[in-house]
């Protein structure tokens, strides 16, 4: 139990009707979860506003409502605080409620278009290997130690991700952490939380059916920088067109990876094939077990953060190198024919480019390059066209098929992707809806040696048609076909 006036620390409140002299036993966005002595926060979201739920979660006996407009009818038991920004204010108020986990543990945010997963996730292993009990918040799961959790979103909820923190603090975490998404950033899910460091990746085409412009989706990535306090540390891709960009109005210390341009942390690729990354890393010759130029970046990321937190080179560099990345990123299947699988969650125009190109520099021959690949329903279509366009331009066939269509007719959706097809892309490319069959059509046209890319889903084991998730795993059913294959 909190007293309501001690978890209002930081709110901005309009008015309040009642005594916030009063016990709440647990905080709530969802009317459903009300019971006796509950704090409920109404939240306006994209499909459902909370304030229509206000009254039922007096009724199950909410101790008291926060929201942006007081209702006409008032409970007088119950205790209404209003607020400019619900978003906001159910942040703060969750940070108060778990007694600010974030400053019980050294917390590491994890940002950009590409890459955070894989980032995020070796940060937990090397940070694991080097001894200290980690927590993980990612897309592909989350993590205390070596208790998983399963992930619903990139980034939780505020009030999730509070309570998820305080766990990691109460179980004797050392260090944190997690990817935020620029809904997160945007929906105030973050703030309020204490961060020892941040990291930006790269930001290129995605999400705009949410931010509406570019401009404002590299807005809302910048503000995590702007936030940072003067003991954290801002580390940035160097290489990036707005990487230094990102860290114009940041009070943390400024820190910069890359390949290419002069930075603190500084790569060079002396070799890229199956095997693995062999590389330079500030003067020091390491073989990483990652795969292509964007791991590089990936690693050079990792190591920059690491040493930001005042780990030693030698040790960060030797445990990096034994250390694979996040499951569905770039993680690869060799068939007895010597077909080679390769199962991404490459979903972007950017990320299957950089996939793509990393698998013909992987090329030794006159190897075929077979890409599935589709586009998800009720998300950004204007880059449909561009990742029809770049999969049939950068292989030597190309079945566009279906990803998550959600309401959408998934037929639409594969048309929406033709149109970004000139002719020379239309003869080599082929529309199949089914997942399933879309995949076992790639493995047919295979020969030996010939690599196929299925892009899109990596780690997701569920397809999300209409409201239903049904089962499906690409590495699953790529498994399969190569089994039935070589009977």
């Amino acid at each position: 139990m909190k007293n309501l006036s001690d978890i209002l620390y930081k709110v901005h409140i309009t008015s309040v009707h009642g005594s916030t002299d009063v016990q709440v036993k647990d905080v709530q966005i969802d009317s459903r979860k009300i019971s006796a002595g509950s704090l409920f926060v109404a939240i306006r979201g994209e499909k459902s506003d909370g304030h229509n739920f206000i009254h039922t979660a007096v009724e199950k006996g909410a101790a008291a409502i926060v929201c942006e407009e007081i209702p006409a009818e008032k409970n007088e038991h119950v205790v209404y605080i209003q607020v400019s920004d619900t978003h906001e204010a159910v942040a703060y108020i969750a940070h108060n409620f778990y007694d600010a986990p974030s400053e019980r543990l050294t917390l590491v945010g994890v940002t950009g278009t590409n890459g955070k997963t894989t980032i995020a996730t070796l940060l937990f292993k090397l940070f694991s290997k080097l001894g200290y009990k980690c927590g993980l918040i990612s897309t592909v799961q989350n993590q205390i130690g070596d208790e998983i959790i399963p992930s619903t979103h990139t980034t939780p909820d505020a009030v999730s991700l509070n309570a998820l923190l305080a766990q990691m603090a109460n179980e004797g975490c050392e260090y944190a952490f997690m990817e935020c998404s620029s809904h997160a950033i945007h929906q105030h899910r973050i703030t309020g939380l204490r961060f020892k460091g941040a990291i930006f990746s790269n930001i290129t085409h995605d999400h705009l059916d949410y931010h509406k412009t570019f401009d404002e989706y590299i807005r809302v990535k910048k503000k995590f920088f702007d936030d940072l306090k003067s003991d954290a540390f801002a580390l940035s891709n160097i290489d990036e067109k707005r990487g230094p960009v990102m860290l114009q109005n940041t009070s943390a210390k400024k820190l910069y990876y890359g390949l290419k341009a002069p930075a603190d942390f500084k790569g060079k690729i002396l070799e890229n094939s199956l095997t693995g990354l062999h590389m330079m890393v500030n003067d020091h010759e390491v073989h990483f077990r990652l795969i292509g130029e964007f791991n590089a970046y990936n690693l050079l990321a990792v190591y920059g953060a690491a040493i930001a937190l005042n780990q030693k080179h030698d040790e960060v560099l030797q445990v990096l190198s034994n250390t694979t990345g996040a499951d569905g990123r770039f993680e690869y299947i060799i068939s007895q024919k010597n077909i080679i699988g390769i199962i991404d969650y490459a979903h972007t125009p950017d990320a299957l480019e950089n996939v793509l190109g990393t698998i013909k520099k992987l090329r030794s021959g006159n190897e075929q390059v077979i890409t599935v690949v589709g586009c998800g329903g009720d998300r950004d279509k204007t880059k449909r066209p561009v990742m029809a366009q770049i999969a049939s331009q950068m292989s030597d066939r190309a079945i566009f098929t279906s990803d998550n269509p959600r309401s959408e007719d998934p037929q639409q959706i594969l048309k929406d992707m033709e149109a970004g097809l000139d002719s020379a892309g239309r003869r080599k490319s082929i529309s199949i809806a089914d997942r399933y069959e879309a995949i076992k059509t790639a493995v047919s046209f295979a020969m030996s040696n010939d690599i196929i890319l299925v892009a899109g889903k990596g780690h997701e084991k569920y397809q999300i048609i209409k409201d239903e998730h049904l089962h499906f795993d690409d590495k699953e059913v790529l498994k399969e076909m190569f089994e039935l294959m070589e009977k």
